[in-house]
C-alpha cells in the first residue's frame, strides 16, 4: 500500500456549481495544457474510461477521512464527455459536507482535484510533454484552498522515471549499433 502512496499523483481544476446539497463540475478537462514546471501534461479523451467502472472516491482535500461520497453507493456520478471528467456529488449532511456547502455558498472553495496512478502503457512522452491516455482514476477531491499535491516532488519523480525511459531507449540504440558496426 506505501508504493501505491508514493506514486498517487494529483491535479486541479477550477469548474464546480452547487444546487442544494448537490456539488456539480469537472474534476478534469482535456482541452488544458498543464505547466507542472519540469514538465507539461495534457490528458487525452477517454483518459478515464476504464477507471469508471471502479469505485471512486469523493473527498475533502484529498483526506480520506473526510469522505464526500463514493460511486458504489451513487452519492458520486462521473461520467466523461467531450470536455473532461465531469462530476455530481451529492454532499453527506456531515461536518466537512456542511463546510464544502458553506465555503461553496460563499465562492471560497479552490476548485477540484484528482488522484491517480498511470497504468503501464497509459502515458506517452513527446519532449517535455507527457499525454495521459490511460488513468486508473482513486479519487477527486473538493480541495478548499490551494491544490493539494506534492507539485515538484510528483513531476520530478515523473520525469525521472521517464528520463530512465529514453536513457535505458537510447543505451539499446547505443549497444545495437555497436553490435552491427
Amino acid at each position: 500500500m506505501t508504493d501505491m502512496v508514493a506514486t498517487l499523483e494529483r491535479r486541479f481544476t477550477t469548474e464546480l456549481r452547487t444546487a442544494g446539497r448537490r456539488l456539480e463540475g469537472y474534476a478534469a478537462t482535456f482541452a488544458s495544457t498543464a505547466d507542472l514546471g519540469a514538465f507539461r501534461e495534457r490528458i487525452a479523451p477517454g483518459a478515464f474510461r476504464n477507471a469508471l467502472a471502479t469505485d471512486i472516491l469523493a473527498l475533502l482535500d484529498h483526506d480520506a477521512g473526510k469522505v464526500l461520497g463514493r460511486t458504489r453507493t451513487g452519492t458520486l456520478e462521473l461520467r466523461e464527455d467531450d470536455k473532461g471528467l465531469a462530476f455530481a456529488l451529492d454532499v453527506p449532511d456531515t461536518a466537512a459536507g456542511r463546510d464544502v456547502l458553506a465555503l461553496a455558498a460563499r465562492g471560497d472553495l479552490g476548485g477540484m482535484s484528482f488522484g491517480f496512478l498511470i497504468p503501464a502503457g497509459g502515458e506517452e512522452w513527446d519532449g517535455d510533454t507527457r499525454t495521459l491516455r490511460s488513468i486508473d482514476l482513486r479519487e477527486i477531491s473538493v480541495v478548499s484552498a490551494w491544490p493539494a499535491y506534492e507539485g515538484t516532488e510528483i513531476a520530478l519523480r515523473s520525469l525521472d522515471r521517464h528520463c530512465g525511459n529514453l536513457r535505458r531507449a537510447r543505451a539499446l540504440r547505443l549497444a545495437e549499433a555497436r553490435q552491427w558496426a
